[in-house]
């Protein structure tokens, strides 16, 4: 079943996801520093880090994909009758959290910039 853009699920599924997202990363980099940490000379720039920064953007993408569609949405039904306010309030909430998801994924994915992971 596909859940439209002006469905009340759309307000949980990005903060949802950008959940999952931060559990994958804080519990990727412990595994991965308890399995096989890299070198701590290499500093920020190790394998962990790639494969986490990867799973930052493509998490990062996908919320912001999701924000401009719940936005298109809600500027289609921008100009619709009554009945489909319900739906247009719905898309534009949802392309408001997105849209913080899609930060919030950015601004705490950071400190992998600048930080070993396995110290």
């Amino acid at each position: 079943m596909r859940v439209g853009h002006g469905h009340p699920a759309q307000l949980l599924t990005g903060l949802a996801l950008w959940f999952v997202w931060f559990c994958l990363v804080y519990g990727g980099s412990a595994v991965a520093c308890a399995v096989a940490p890299p070198p701590a000379q290499a500093g920020p720039w190790n394998w962990v880090n790639g494969a986490l920064l990867a799973l930052t953007v493509s998490f990062a993408v996908g919320f912001l994909v999701a924000a401009w569609r719940s936005a298109r949405a809600a500027a289609a039904l921008a100009g619709a009758e009554q009945g489909v306010v319900r739906q247009r309030f719905f898309a534009s909430a949802a392309a408001v959290l997105h849209g913080v998801a899609a930060v919030s994924t950015v601004v705490v994915a950071l400190p992998l910039l600048v930080l070993a992971p396995c110290i």
